[in-house]
């Protein structure tokens, strides 16, 4: 049942000797998270392609010059600061230990030989760092406002490090402006000139990772993924082509424990249900109810409102403006803790985006057998 008041964690203690950091699906028991912060976030130059392709792929550059940049309305940022406290406030109530190291300065500018940009947000720590097992792997964005962005998180990677996680970084791509391509209606594309992706392309399941080339994600860093788990131990990367062309996989495929995976019928159909999910059990995403907006143009789609965050395989944080989502969780048995994010839609992320789960109880299971 829906509940204001958080259910108790389902299990105790994080188990003894368990890595400082383990993280290998998106469903085990939660135990350590990092929360994003909203403070200074803005929207990028759009005379800057890669801006384009990450923020507003879809318009065309016509519509593209009606889009306000700089920083977001302060409605926007000081509503999303107390929807993102509350979510911390919640999470702690399960037990959860908390990080939300405050957002670097997204006004000041900095540059390559080959680019100048200002910064973004840090209001979606899932996009930048990829956790698989016990290594924190830095990845290389397609979006130069995002250069610098992990810098905040830079001491929180270093005290893993220090108790013992394994640190990772994809090689820091130039970003030059042969990587941004157009399709045959003018619209931006990623290309391969070098690898180049987004961690939110990633979902994972125990031993297996499930890759989204898209728009924020190339071939080039898939492969790059794929030589670097290879690393890690027995780790299997497994390309989705072709299942949703744009931003990242976590507003389109949902994990929600094995043998059940929330699909986005908006862009996946009954026939295209990638293979490894063709023998499990289905919640097609009910109907998003449209809310309304703070701007006009807004960085996701209503569908991010089925980006939710798993705390176990029986309870998830989901967002509180959609009964027939929070009832089709609960006809599957999972309990569900509504709570606000207002701003979602307009700064590109639901409560998946906007937590980094760097504790899970789980480990490198073989859940595809």
């Amino acid at each position: 049942m829906p509940t204001d008041t958080p259910p108790s964690p389902a299990t105790g203690d994080p188990i003894p000797g368990n890595p400082v950091v383990n993280c290998w699906d998106e469903f085990t028991q939660l135990r350590e998270i990092v929360v994003g912060d909203a403070t200074n976030a803005r929207v990028p130059d759009m005379a800057d392609p890669s801006a384009w392709l990450q923020c507003y792929p879809t318009l065309t550059a016509t519509e593209l010059k009606g889009i306000r940049t700089g920083i977001f309305p302060a409605q926007v940022i000081e509503e999303t600061a107390e929807d993102l406290a509350e979510l911390a406030e919640t999470l702690r109530g399960l037990g959860v230990v908390v990080h939300q190291p405050p957002a670097v300065d997204h006004e000041r500018t900095f540059a390559t030989p080959h680019w100048r940009s200002q910064g973004y947000l840090n209001y979606c720590p899932r996009d930048l760092t990829l956790v698989v097992g016990s290594a924190i792997i830095e990845v290389p964005s397609p979006l130069r406002a995002r250069y610098f962005e992990l810098f905040n998180l830079r001491p929180l990677f270093q005290d893993y490090l220090l108790r013992g996680a394994t640190w990772l970084a994809a090689p820091k791509p130039q970003l030059r402006d042969d990587l941004y391509e157009f399709d045959g209606d003018g619209l931006p594309l990623l290309g391969e000139s070098e690898p180049a992706f987004d961690a939110a392309n990633v979902i994972r399941l125990g031993r297996d990772l499930f890759y989204q080339v898209s728009r924020s994600g190339n071939e080039m860093g898939l492969r790059w993924l794929e030589s670097t788990t290879r690393l890690l131990g027995d780790v299997r990367v497994h390309p989705l082509r072709g299942v949703y062309g744009y931003t990242h996989i976590d507003s389109t495929i949902t994990l929600l424990r094995p043998g059940l995976v929330m699909l986005n019928p908006g862009r996946i159909g009954p026939e295209d249900v990638p293979a490894p999910f063709r023998g499990w059990d289905i919640l097609w995403c009910p109907q998003i109810e449209e809310q309304p907006t703070a701007l006009a143009q807004t960085l996701s789609e209503p569908w991010i409102s089925m980006n939710l965050l798993m705390i176990n395989p029986e309870l998830a944080v989901v967002d509180a403006s959609q009964p027939k989502l929070l009832r089709a969780l609960e006809d599957h048995g999972i309990s569900v803790i509504p709570r606000r994010l207002r701003h979602a839609q307009v700064l590109g992320g639901g409560f998946h985006c906007v937590t980094l789960d760097i504790v899970r109880d789980g480990g490198p299971e073989d859940y595809l057998g």
